[in-house]
């Protein structure tokens, strides 16, 4: 599949590295695509992947991911155009990922969710939320011991939602249809318990997910 990775940072570069060793050919959507950083990451993927500016990756695109941080997402969704009939990935968390930000919590919740405004913000787009509920580093290896990893995804077209299953199944996690786009005002709340255990001493090497009898 085409993919657009809007976002080179630890949840992006490492979506992107990941999809392209499974034969998926990848753009990283940037302001900047001969930066430094940009530059380095292209260079650890050993698949053949590239960077542009953002309507430029996502104008070949079937799917688009976005992996900006919260108070960038919107002004990245304007410069990317219009994403009319694309499948869009959000995985971002409405919230600031540092001391201050992690004190206030959750921006927005109950009765929206970032999901709702991406869709809000992309129209004509099929807005899938996933990928947000564990950290970047356990994407290489979402298996812990004898349990597969969970990605909880929620979105409102079956079809994108399918192939939004697909792709996490590649990378190798469980995959659970928690319903609705509205269910992610419930998985961004998830996400910020993951993101509050991590920095409360837990680590990062652990994952929420469902287990089954």
């Amino acid at each position: 599949m085409k993919i657009a990775v809007i976002g080179s940072g630890n949840v992006g570069g490492s979506l992107g590295r990941i999809l392209a060793s499974k034969g998926h050919a990848v753009t990283f959507g940037v302001r900047d695509p001969h930066s430094e950083k940009v530059r380095s990451l292209l260079d650890s993927i050993p698949a053949q992947t590239k960077a542009d500016p953002i309507p430029v990756a996502v104008a070949g695109a079937e799917i688009v991911i976005l992996a900006t941080p919260w108070d960038a997402a919107q002004n990245a969704l304007a410069a990317a155009g219009d994403l009319s009939g694309k499948v869009l990935i959000d995985t971002t968390n409405p919230v600031g990922l540092n001391s201050e930000g992690l004190s206030r919590g959750l921006v927005i919740g109950h009765t929206t969710s970032a999901a709702e405004e991406v869709a809000k913000w992309a129209p004509g787009a099929s807005v899938v939320k996933a990928f947000n509920t564990i950290g970047a580093n356990c994407f290489e290896n979402p298996q812990f011991g004898s349990v597969t990893a969970t990605a909880f995804i929620c979105g409102d077209d079956a079809t994108a939602k399918q192939t939004v299953t697909t792709l996490a199944q590649d990378i190798g996690f469980e995959v659970v249809d928690a319903g609705s786009l509205s269910q992610a005002r419930l998985l961004e709340p998830l996400a910020m318990l993951w993101i509050s255990l991590a920095f409360a001493g837990v680590g990062r090497e652990f994952s929420i997910s469902l287990v089954k009898r």
